[in-house]
């Protein structure tokens, strides 16, 4: 492996990562040298195929199947990764889920069903894998929103997740310093494949006269795996200035 590469010799674990901004995550650190384990729900067929395009760059790669809604899989999960490679040096909390409804008619099924997917189990994570970062001095990045810091009418339990999880990513940072460096990645209009009239009305509105792509986003988690680990605790919007 060549030692250019930034991340040769490092595990990464990026949660929800058989498709969409997920698997390109997963490709980006992959393609910079990092050893990659993936987690998945219901995409077994779209995980088996990320791991073996995760491994054409000659790394390895592996992925387990995680009900992130359950603290004791998320714990089985992890000592399976580490079983497996030995150590973590990264973790990017990146499953999540998005809802839209009037703010109305959010049922508390509906709100803590959101809140267990894109708050609660990035802690729970991070907490499995903590012992693991810490002794590697390793990096977690969270996978925020632009929804988490401008309110969103009709996504008002996604909005508030996504908020709790930047305030999160905060704590963790300043709980867990010196060893573990803590930031947050929060995407904005994110498009994939073809778009519709309604995303081309917010690269319209967006000042780089585009909707952001999954490589932005793997490109600002990159940024964040490499940089110096004195960065910590920062929430970094790539939104194409669309919150300004």
């Amino acid at each position: 492996m060549s030692s250019s590469k930034p991340l040769a010799g490092k595990t990464a674990l990026v949660t929800g990562a058989a498709k969409r901004i997920g698997r390109t995550i997963a490709l980006k650190l992959a393609e910079q040298g990092a050893e990659v384990a993936i987690t998945y729900l219901g995409s077994q067929h779209e995980a088996e195929q990320t791991v073996r395009d995760i491994a054409a760059h000659g790394v390895y790669s592996m992925a387990v199947r995680c009900d992130l809604r359950d603290a004791a899989a998320i714990d089985a999960m992890v000592e399976e990764v580490v079983d497996e490679v030995d150590h973590i040096d990264l973790l990017v909390n990146n499953a999540g889920m998005f809802e839209s409804i009037a703010l109305e008619e959010i049922t508390p099924e509906l709100w803590d069903r959101m809140f267990a997917t894109n708050t609660r189990a990035p802690f729970l994570v991070a907490r499995a894998a903590y012992p693991y970062l810490k002794s590697s001095h390793g990096r977690i990045i969270n996978i925020g929103s632009l929804g988490g810091l401008h309110p969103w009418a009709t996504h008002g339990h996604y909005c508030t997740s996504k908020a709790a999880l930047h305030m999160l990513s905060q704590t963790m940072a300043k709980a867990w310093a010196p060893e573990i460096s803590v930031n947050c990645v929060a995407p904005g209009m994110i498009v994939e494949g073809e778009v519709e009239e309604a995303y081309e009305h917010f690269a319209r509105k967006t000042p780089m006269q585009r909707n952001g792509t999954a490589a932005d986003v793997a490109s600002a988690v990159l940024y964040f795996a490499t940089a110096p680990s004195f960065i910590t605790g920062q929430l970094l919007a790539v939104d194409g200035g669309l919150g300004l």
